[in-house]
């Protein structure tokens, strides 16, 4: 009975707030989730991913060869076979992984890009295209990015660096134009081999901008006019030091951007609100269990003991 009267004393836990129907957990969904992820997170998957990456490139370099594609035709398309359903049930255990939150499959643009190239080859116009199928199997072999941090960074800079690119296109192309435009004008009779039209200057220049045959050009220039050197010194000048360093500091500014984006991203993505908060339910939920498992094998704490004013009951009593 006193045990009974001291759990009354004991204070009320809060009331655990009810799930409704949406925030129930799903246990099956995130079991399947939790061992997919437990694969595709392993180092032995990404090493047969990256293998079979790599068997695909080579398939791709043996089918060049006449003699050989043709001695082992059907055991190259045995091997291509092969090589699509093992991508195929990659991309389905990836898509396993993210059964608990199927949204962050389709923010990575990798998970997008590799489930194109997989869906791609089972479309029945593309897949009776023999060019369009080899350019999708050549495709796969840029999935090796996805594997290696260096090259992903690498490529990441690459695509940052487009808008700065074209930026540098344009200034290159009005730069051309104008310096073209100038050659015909002072070249055009005497050289119509290199300077005959706009097309013919655009080109040449183009050639001279990676410095081959800029001697000869200055030696066939100084022979029409002794202006041409200054023409030839400040086309270089601009077109093959100021340009190109121009776009060597675009993309290697883009390169850094990429290293910060790659070292802020998160290795693991974090649980949803919903997902975090029904773990902690959860986990209250046990230890309540536990505690109340425990409170009848608890001991009784010790009785106050009477106050020192009143005097001690005499023994005979308690006997009667």
């Amino acid at each position: 009975m006193s045990e009974l009267s001291e759990l009354s004393e004991l204070p009320e836990l809060p009331e655990l707030p009810e799930l409704s129907e949406q925030e129930a957990p799903r246990p099956a969904r995130t079991a399947l989730a939790a061992r997919a992820r437990a694969v595709t997170e392993a180092h032995w998957f990404t090493a047969a991913v990256v293998t079979l990456i790599l068997a695909n490139a080579a398939l791709l370099g043996v089918e060049t060869y006449s003699g050989l594609a043709a001695d082992w035709h059907r055991w190259l398309r045995t091997a291509e076979h092969v090589c699509l359903a093992a991508f195929t049930a990659e991309i389905l255990l990836r898509l396993a992984a993210h059964a608990d939150r199927p949204r962050d499959f389709l923010k990575d643009p990798w998970n997008l890009f590799d489930l194109a190239v997989v869906l791609c080859a089972f479309l029945p116009v593309l897949r009776e295209n023999g060019t369009v199928l080899r350019l999708l199997r050549l495709a796969r072999v840029l999935r090796t990015a996805r594997f290696l941090p260096q090259l992903r960074v690498v490529l990441v800079a690459v695509v940052r660096s487009l808008p700065g690119t074209l930026s540098f296109l344009l200034v290159g192309a009005l730069l051309l134009y104008v310096y073209a435009m100038v050659g015909w004008v002072f070249f055009g009779r005497a050289d119509p081999e290199h300077y005959g039209s706009l097309g013919r200057a655009v080109l040449t220049l183009f050639l001279l901008m990676t410095l081959d045959g800029v001697g000869d050009a200055v030696h066939a220039g100084l022979d029409i006019s002794r202006w041409s050197l200054l023409y030839y010194a400040s086309y270089v000048l601009l077109a093959s030091f100021v340009l190109v360093n121009v776009l060597i500091g675009v993309v290697l500014t883009s390169l850094d951007e990429a290293r910060d984006l790659d070292r802020e991203t998160p290795r693991a993505a974090p649980l949803p609100a919903g997902d975090f908060l029904r773990l902690r339910v959860e986990e209250a939920r046990r230890a309540l269990d536990a505690l109340e498992r425990e409170l009848p094998h608890a001991p009784s704490p010790p009785t106050d003991s009477p106050p020192t004013d009143s005097p001690p009951a005499p023994s005979t009593q308690r006997q009667v």
